[in-house]
């Protein structure tokens, strides 16, 4: 019996495609609970690099190039987007942003990207970093050509910030964590939060007239302070509000924009929808809203707020 020779390894040629409204968004809800770019700068450069070096070592072999896709209005480059463009292996590809702030093109380049690697056999393998579940039929496309999909995505501050769909259909799977991502992304302070400390300060330090002015009113106090603790049994109004802009976070990346903006204008819910955004939001609360009428108010105005708030539309709220 002949022994044949143990096979040589096969080394991956790789793309990396990264969706920049994707990370960008997930890792400012992650990290300052915030989607808007304006409130955070980004290193882009040295992302880009720690991700080439992720990449790296998770596959043995060449990276082809990192695909960056972007958008900017009338897809005239920012000056960021220059200097990423500038960059070796790097190719920014550029969607438009129209005057809603909504890009506009990407998906549509990102499939044919990754459909075109595959069929010219220029890649073996792609990392891909998105979340929408329109990705899926190129990452069917790609593997029906016999290239592997590396799903990557942002660790989600709850519940999930990608397409479920579009996790099964990837061959592997990685996620970003706080730790990897915080370097790169700077909070940016307003000058409305760079004077709130002082006001704090002020408002903290009580005046002679509150110290010792109307002392007849201490006598209502033990009341006023049993009140106060029955009223914090029931649910926290910030907290209620918070679950209900992350529900609809949530569903805008994994349900699509699309499906979202036929909710609008609101402020009706058709029931179905009504019980799921609860239901949801009870999971993330972990506690029944059930019996608390004006917390499910606020839980849908939250709802709302974020929505109007995605596609431009001037706030419900007074």
């Amino acid at each position: 019996m002949t022994d044949f020779p143990s096979p040589l390894p096969i080394l991956a040629r790789y793309s990396i495609m990264v969706d920049v409204g994707y990370i960008y968004a997930a890792a400012g809800e992650l990290l300052f609970s915030t989607s808007a770019r304006r409130d955070y700068r980004v290193d882009a450069d040295k992302l880009i690099q720690a991700l080439t070096r992720h990449a790296d070592g998770l596959l043995r072999g060449e990276l082809l190039r990192v695909y960056w896709y972007d958008a900017a209005r009338d897809r005239v480059p920012t000056i960021d987007q220059r200097v990423i463009a500038q960059m070796a292996w790097v190719k920014l590809r550029l969607g438009n942003l129209n005057s809603r702030g909504q890009q506009k093109g990407v998906d549509a380049q990102i499939r044919a990207d990754m459909e075109s690697l595959a069929r010219h056999r220029a890649i073996t393998d792609a990392v891909l970093i998105a979340g929408d579940e329109d990705m899926v039929p190129a990452v069917e496309a790609a593997q029906a050509f016999g290239v592997r999909v590396h799903l990557w995505g942002v660790e989600p501050p709850f519940g999930t910030n990608q397409a479920e769909r579009l996790v099964w259909e990837a061959d592997t799977v990685d996620v970003l964590d706080r730790s990897f991502l915080e370097p790169f992304f700077t909070r940016v302070v307003s000058a409305t939060e760079q004077t709130a400390p002082t006001q704090l300060t002020a408002a903290a330090v009580p005046s002679p007239a509150q110290l010792f002015g109307d002392r007849h009113k201490h006598t209502r106090a033990p009341a006023a302070h049993g009140m106060a603790a029955v009223a914090r049994l029931g649910p926290d109004r910030e907290l209620v509000e918070e679950a209900g802009e992350h529900v609809a976070h949530k569903w805008i990346l994994t349900r699509g924009e699309d499906n979202i903006r036929d909710l609008l204008p609101g402020p009706i819910l058709p029931p179905v929808i009504d019980k799921e955004l609860l239901v949801e939001a009870e999971k993330e609360l972990g506690l029944s809203l059930r019996p608390y009428q004006e917390a499910r108010e606020w839980l849908r105005d939250a709802f709302w707020e974020r929505v109007r708030r995605e596609f431009g539309i001037g706030s419900g709220r007074s």
